[in-house]
């Protein structure tokens, strides 16, 4: 099972209203309520080697990422502050973040099989048509929680997951989102 999914049809919902409504992270970051600290923290300890950045400018053009999320969510604490610091450090691509909750028409559009996992990010180009989605966490990591990690109790789940994350250091995170964005940008040529 993939955490990079292929383009839906054309949304009767307008995703460029959608991303103008949006917070930017900053914003997402102030006001988180949950795990408040933990966000914190991986925003400043986020490090993006300058090999994705690289990547994602050379896809020239305007990119622009839309995150269906909530501060309480242990995935997107993990992923979405390196999505941010990706977003801050390339010239051609910009984030927003919309509650999940508050979003549940668009979050129904975007299901990890009949679940509203998050995040969900949305590759939208310059005239904010998606051209493909990522999530609810890194390929490898949902392949274990779908299979072995059943077996375990949701607070041995959890420690494994989190292990995952901190051994991983967001390079998977960072691997599939930009994968996303190269494949979207092929898509448009």
């Amino acid at each position: 099972m993939s955490a990079m999914h292929p383009a839906h049809e054309p949304r009767p919902v307008s995703l460029r209203d959608r991303f103008d409504a949006g917070d930017d992270f900053e914003t997402v970051l102030a006001s988180a309520q949950l795990n408040a600290d933990l966000w914190s923290a991986v925003w400043r300890r986020a490090v993006v080697p300058p090999e994705f950045v690289a990547r994602v400018e050379a896809l020239g053009g305007t990119w622009h990422l839309l995150a269906l999320s909530a501060d309480w969510c242990g995935d997107a604490v993990n992923t979405l502050p390196v999505i941010a610091k990706l977003a801050a450090l390339a010239s051609n691509v910009d984030l927003r973040v919309l509650d999940r909750d508050e979003h549940l028409d668009l979050m129904d559009m975007y299901l990890t099989g009949s679940s509203r996992s998050i995040p969900a990010v949305l590759a939208l180009d310059a005239e904010f048509v998606e051209r493909g989605w990522w999530g609810p966490r890194p390929s490898d990591l949902q392949a274990w929680t779908m299979s072995e990690g059943q077996a375990l109790d949701k607070e041995e789940r959890y420690k494994h997951v989190r292990t995952w994350y901190a051994r991983d250091r967001a390079l998977t995170t960072l691997e599939e989102v930009v994968s996303m964005l190269e494949a979207a940008a092929q898509s448009r040529r």
